[in-house]
């Protein structure tokens, strides 16, 4: 029976199973930090992603322990270690706010935690609700996303967490596969989404407006080209699948992007447009 208080108390947890599981162990036994280079001591001290912890609930946790780690180092190294923090600053978020809201990562982590079975809703990218039940078998986090690895039959696969819907943990225990390892599994997931990417480029100057649009929107992938005009527009390069893709999403666009090249889009949204008009000056006369 799965436990509903997040711990496991049919067998006893080892220390290689915690490290399968948040890849490092606390060992009971003081640790001689006068012993750290000054390397370490910069490595530990670097800022951290901290929207990331906060979305584990993991925040003030995270801070209180840099807070004892910082007062158990000697005046020297404690000086090297602000020296490295106020120098060094990582920011995993891309130049425009697109924080995705996950409401179901904390009880996503819980089944993880619990090593149940999940019962879940999610919202494909066609906008089709389809419910799930999985092993879960971790969580990834990519630039400010979450993504939910979950085994259907024994097969791995990725759900972005902000597509999840109204999560329960079954009684159910999960089954594992045999020696999955969850950054391996993302390493060769990621190498094959990148080999299965879209490869019809369209160039275009899109406005402070449409930037946002496509943001919202979502579904293509993009470059930016250069840095923003005085008017705030910009050039983009956008990969669809073929023309007819890139057509469709870029109509729904309308004055706010320019197509640049190539020309078989133009042509093809100017004929669309002339259909579209002639239509509705039939149905109006």
């Amino acid at each position: 029976m799965c436990p509903k208080n997040g711990r496991r108390s049919d067998r006893n947890i080892s220390k290689e199973d915690v490290c399968a599981r948040i890849g490092y162990y606390l060992y009971p036994y003081r640790t001689n930090l006068t012993g750290l280079n000054e390397a370490e001591i910069f490595t530990l001290f670097l800022s951290q992603p901290s929207h990331l912890l906060s979305d584990l609930g993991l925040r003030h946790a995270s801070e209180s322990v840099f807070i004892k780690l910082l007062a158990a180092l000697p005046s020297m190294q404690r000086h090297d270690a602000e020296f490295a923090r106020q120098r060094i600053y990582i920011d995993t978020a891309g130049w425009f706010d697109s924080k995705e809201t996950v409401p179901f990562l904390i009880p996503l982590q819980e089944a993880i935690w619990q090593e149940c079975k999940v019962r879940f809703s999610y919202q494909r990218g066609d906008d089709v609700l389809v419910e799930r039940v999985v092993d879960p078998l971790g969580l990834v986090a990519k630039g400010s996303g979450w993504y939910f690895v979950a085994a259907v039959e024994g097969n791995p696969r990725t759900y972005r967490v902000s597509r999840v819907r109204d999560v329960s943990l079954l009684e159910e225990p999960c089954l594992r596969p045999p020696n999955f390892d969850l950054a391996a599994y993302w390493k060769a997931s990621m190498s094959n989404f990148k080999a299965n990417l879209p490869t019809y480029p369209v160039m275009v100057r899109v406005s402070p407006e449409g930037l946002h649009q496509i943001y919202r929107i979502g579904r293509v992938r993009f470059e930016q080209q250069g840095e923003a005009d005085e008017a705030g527009y910009m050039q983009l390069r956008l990969l669809f699948e073929n023309p007819h893709e890139a057509a469709g999403y870029l109509l729904s666009l309308g004055v706010l992007v320019e197509i640049i090249e190539p020309q078989e889009v133009r042509a093809m949204i100017v004929e669309v447009a002339e259909r579209v008009l002639a239509y509705y000056k039939q149905a109006v006369s």
